[in-house]
């Protein structure tokens, strides 16, 4: 077994579960991912990482999209030395009332980075926010696309997807 089938394995036991979900799309789900298990775990999350590393396009940003993108953007930065924003779902309404938080990024490539992709929503919802505000996005990275539709609904918005995992590499682990 690969280092790779190993941690498919590991994230699948630590996040997944069966059960009624109801997912950010509103849509039902019979089974979920609790991407906070895998992203708690400090030995998890740095493995994720070192994987996720290999497969980043190039970027002048990493844009971690709150809240579970955050701490994989945070961890990609310590390994590439790439500058990380701190992406907001909206804007706050006090202090400096930015959408996204580190250096300025207008004009620059950013790569978006995510936990878990199932329609991709909230990726093309910071995606079209950022590049209101002079984002150039061409891309996102994620650990789980759920393969259910995020990848050709961001394809439809310029945004490429890249997974660490499809779920079903996931299931094929246990």
């Amino acid at each position: 077994m690969t280092t790779t089938d190993l941690l498919a394995k590991k994230i699948l036991g630590l996040s997944h579960l069966t059960g009624e979900f109801t997912l950010r799309s509103g849509n039902i789900s019979h089974q979920y991912f609790d991407k906070y298990q895998f992203e708690s775990d400090p030995t998890i999350l740095r493995e994720i990482c070192k994987n996720l590393v290999p497969l980043l396009p190039q970027a002048e940003f990493l844009a971690g999209i709150e809240m579970g993108g955050i701490p994989i953007a945070t961890v990609l930065s310590q390994m590439t030395l790439q500058p990380t924003l701190f992406v907001r779902k909206e804007a706050k309404q006090y202090g400096t009332a930015k959408l996204a938080e580190g250096p300025e990024f207008a004009g620059r490539h950013i790569l978006l980075v995510e936990d878990i992709v199932t329609s991709g929503g909230q990726i093309v919802l910071s995606a079209n926010k950022l590049r209101e505000l002079g984002a150039i996005v061409t891309h996102a990275v994620c650990v789980i696309d759920r393969e259910a539709g995020g990848a050709e609904n961001l394809a439809k918005d310029g945004i490429e997807l890249i997974a660490l995992y499809r779920e079903s590499d996931l299931k094929g682990s246990e």
